[in-house]
């Protein structure tokens, strides 16, 4: 079995952003962060490897010694074998289409048949990466599992559905499994592990080593300015007896908040 685990580093949940003054980026302040979904991904794909053997591979879109920093002491500290590495400036300005596609060229080409992901990222929160991938190879996609097993080639996956409801999902591989919290508990790398990490292979390689042009990453979506939200107003007292307060605050409702 070679297990693939899609993760990205991104901006941690308590970084500060600043749109630039023209709209058209953002600056952040704080340290990037392996995704914390992306985090419950890397240690299914570690268990799953102790448990049935064979070779783990991470992958991520973008380079910069940074994002090798947090791919080595995020996951091939904690048990992954090798990282793939996309890099290219056309996807600089890719959408989620664009890196699913990707990803999904990345992942023919390592020849792996189950991939981990996090459910979504903690920047975009799209939600899109990853059914993109099992769509562009032509998989299963089961999404939000909180509990995973895989024996052969059939696997058992329990989906958390909205109000409580738990959904249990068999198929067969290949196939792309999102995950929940509460699919497990990450592992912290130990410091002689974070050290082997230095020396594991990371393979960088750029679209055309994929077999895609900058065409086929470019994007169907774009952004067309970043900008904070509005100063939230003061709040108002109404004073007065009950009548004369209940009558203002319904008019001051339905004028002015619109909301009746």
């Amino acid at each position: 079995m070679k297990i693939g685990i899609c993760a990205k580093v991104t901006a941690d949940t308590d970084a500060r952003l600043t749109p630039d003054s023209d709209g058209a980026s953002f600056s952040f302040s704080g340290k990037t962060v392996v995704g914390p979904y992306d985090e419950f991904a890397v240690e299914e794909g570690v268990k799953t490897k102790e448990a049935h053997g064979g070779d783990l591979v991470v992958l991520s879109v973008g380079r910069s010694d940074d994002v090798l920093a947090q791919l080595r002491a995020g996951v091939l500290a904690r048990g992954a074998d090798k990282a793939v590495v996309v890099e290219d400036s056309a996807l600089a300005s890719a959408d989620s289409l664009g890196i699913a596609r990707a990803l999904a060229k990345a992942i023919e080409r390592e020849e792996i048949n189950l991939v981990f992901c996090g459910k979504q990222s903690i920047d975009e929160e799209s939600v899109q990466v990853p059914a993109m991938v099992a769509d562009l190879l032509g998989w299963a996609l089961v999404s939000r599992v909180i509990e995973f097993s895989v024996e052969g080639d059939e696997f058992t996956a329990m989906r958390s559905m909205d109000g409580g409801v738990r959904q249990v999902v068999k198929g067969a591989l290949p196939a792309v499994i999102t995950a929940e919290r509460g699919l497990n508990t990450p592992r912290y790398a130990k410091l002689p592990a974070i050290m082997k990490a230095k020396k594991k292979p990371v393979d960088t390689v750029d679209l055309a080593a994929l077999g895609l042009s900058a065409d086929d990453v470019a994007p169907k979506l774009t952004v067309s300015a970043y900008g904070t939200p509005a100063e939230r107003p003061k709040g108002r007292i109404l004073e007065g007896d009950t009548g004369a307060v209940v009558a203002e605050l319904v008019k001051l409702l339905r004028e002015e908040a619109k909301v009746i």
